[in-house]
């Protein structure tokens, strides 16, 4: 009725980690975690370099440099303290929502990879633009 399968499937074709292919890189789900982790937390410490955050992106830039081994690559700012304040509403408004989604992101991935210190951070950086985006939203209604 159903014609026979008659190549392999694509996974015994690359290799099962047994030596088949020793130039494939091999990771553990640890460390895919870690890279993903890492990555998402990278890309926090962006926008929050942007928003002027410069202590909150420097406890992010710690644990970035914990998970890859090296400082993670900042673009330098001007200094502008910890207000978070950009200049224009609109877009501080976006930047806070997308560092609050970066957030949650880590933290989805921190809990997963049961890394507590990552997982408080990112949950810290939750509430705080989260705060944040409520104080704009409050701001721009008077």
């Amino acid at each position: 009725m159903y014609e026979p399968i008659r190549t392999k499937s694509v996974v015994h074709r690359v290799g099962t980690g047994n030596g088949d292919h020793p130039d494939y890189p091999h990771s553990s789900r640890g460390e895919a975690l870690d890279i993903q982790l890492a990555g998402h937390l990278a890309a926090l410490l962006a926008v929050t370099d942007e928003l002027g955050l410069v202590e909150s992106a420097e406890r992010i830039a710690g644990q970035v440099a914990r998970l890859r081994g090296e400082q993670p690559a900042r673009l330098p700012h001007a200094p502008t303290g910890d207000t978070g304040d950009t200049g224009d509403t609109g877009d501080t408004v976006t930047l806070h929502q997308r560092a609050h989604d970066l957030a949650a992101r880590a933290l989805l991935v921190a809990a997963s990879r049961a890394d507590t210190t990552a997982a408080i951070l990112a949950a810290e950086r939750m509430d705080a633009h989260a705060a944040a985006l409520d104080s704009v939203g409050m701001a721009g209604a008077h």
